[in-house]
């Protein structure tokens, strides 16, 4: 959250933090709150001498542990249940649960991890291609196809790295993957109804659905 850097054009890594003034001035408490928990946790871990790592996710989805919905869960589900007749004019990245948790056990156990990690798969989607890609898996649902806001241009998607991860010999789940994952949790979770013979298995090949967005956001 800065609105001096171009996110067309310059890449989001480790040495990025939101500007809190503008946090503060849109009242985007939640962006507030993170940065200055983990500016707090620095400026303790400095103090008290702690080997400190932070790992920082992008939206996180997949497998829920918890029966109860998260804000990460509801981000989906709500364009799945028909509480939303329409999607946002933005964009965002997402991360397998299951990648964040390899990455949280690497920096426990690679004695030279250091700093902040940026973590995320960097496929970065519009919410009309989200909305696309859960329409595609199951269509049976209320998927829907409406912008909430048609009249702005439609923000490019940002850049951001996750080499320092990579590094480390992390390879990250395609987006597509996350968000089938996703919705196949809330149904065994109970969140989601299952309609019989809804997914659609000729628009479901993963693979392809995953090289065509990487396409399109690049």
């Amino acid at each position: 959250m800065d609105p001096n850097r171009k996110l067309d054009v310059n890449i989001i890594d480790e040495s990025c933090w939101s500007d809190l003034e503008y946090c503060k001035n849109t009242k985007n408490w939640y962006c507030y709150g993170k940065t200055i928990a983990e500016q707090a946790a620095w400026n303790l871990a400095k103090e008290k001498g702690v080997d400190f790592v932070v790992v920082n996710p992008v939206v996180v989805l997949g497998q829920m542990l918890q029966p109860a919905l998260n804000a990460s869960s509801i981000h989906i589900l709500k364009y799945l249940n028909g509480a939303t007749k329409t999607y946002a004019n933005a964009t965002q990245a997402y991360v397998h649960v299951r990648n964040v948790a390899l990455a949280h056990i690497l920096m426990f156990e690679t004695p030279s991890a250091s700093g902040r990690y940026v973590c995320g798969e960097t496929t970065v989607l519009h919410r009309g291609d989200v909305v696309k890609i859960l329409a595609e898996y199951f269509p049976k649902y209320l998927v829907p196809t409406k912008c909430l806001d048609e009249k702005k241009p439609k923000p490019k998607p940002y850049q951001f790295s996750n080499q320092k991860l990579r590094d480390l010999s992390i390879e990250f789940t395609p987006v597509t993957q996350c968000l089938y994952d996703t919705i196949k949790s809330l149904q065994e979770k109970g969140h989601l109804p299952i309609i019989k013979e809804q997914e659609n298995s000729k628009s479901t090949n993963i693979s392809v659905l995953n090289q065509t967005y990487l396409i399109c956001s690049k």
